[in-house]
């Protein structure tokens, strides 16, 4: 039986630790988390599906959620891997356009889902929401055209130690701290970055010897993340 829903304290607690949310007017966040309510999904659930209409936004407040495209033949094009506090969703509010991905919970997750409806009547009253909105998604842009660039250009190993840079980070949302422990699999990463197991295999074996990460069963321990930068770096 899933779990009961988190309490207000505790999923806007979460919420105001994200560094995007923080940095909001405080008359916009509180015009978006009126309408906000918390859901619980059960593990392997999907949230929604690529062609599917927007219903809003939303922010990881616990577990991890899959962002993912598969195609015909049913193969999975892994994107990100979202933890909390990460917003995601928000492209949608600007075009009003189907579902571009497909969102499925890792695991249980707690979500906290802002009605499509909420979120651009806060705008219309509040017309600096959008800017506020638009940094969400430029963010997201950036992140985007780095992960284009590290495929293209970048040999296994240092492609390897980016994406694990990228994900210790929170794709860029957390400024002032990283992740130490990384639930995420050779499996997935090979996915993310276009890479063989094997090949995922080997690069973590190296990025081992050098003293940057430990593997786990399951997930990767960052042990010095500016090893990490130098084996990314090192790309020649």
């Amino acid at each position: 039986m899933p779990n009961a829903q988190p309490l207000r304290d505790d999923w806007e607690r979460t919420v105001r630790s994200g560094a995007w949310f923080a940095a909001l007017p405080v008359e916009f966040a509180t015009a978006l988390l009126a309408d906000a309510r918390p859901l619980v999904l059960a593990s392997g659930q999907r949230l929604f599906a690529r062609g599917d209409a927007p219903d809003g936004i939303y922010c990881v407040l616990r577990g991890v959620v899959r962002i993912t495209g598969i195609t015909q033949g049913g193969h999975e094009a892994l994107l990100a891997m979202l933890e909390a506090p990460q917003w995601f969703g928000e492209i949608a509010l600007f075009d009003g356009a189907p579902r571009t991905h497909d969102a499925w919970a890792e695991g249980e997750c707690e979500l906290l889902r802002i009605p499509q409806e909420s979120v651009l009547n806060a705008v219309a009253r509040l017309p600096q929401g959008w800017r506020e909105l638009g940094r969400l998604l430029t963010q997201k842009l950036r992140m985007t055209f780095l992960a284009v660039e590290e495929i293209t250009l970048l040999p296994a190993t240092p492609r390897v130690a980016a994406r694990l840079i990228t994900i210790a980070s929170g794709y860029g949302t957390w400024s002032d701290r990283s992740k130490r422990i990384i639930g995420v699999s050779q499996e997935q990463l090979g996915l993310m970055l276009s890479l063989s197991r094997q090949t995922v295999n080997q690069s973590l074996r190296e990025l081992e010897v050098l003293g940057a990460i430990q593997r786990n069963r399951g997930a990767i321990e960052i042990l010095d993340i500016e090893k990490l930068r130098q084996a990314r770096e090192h790309a020649a």
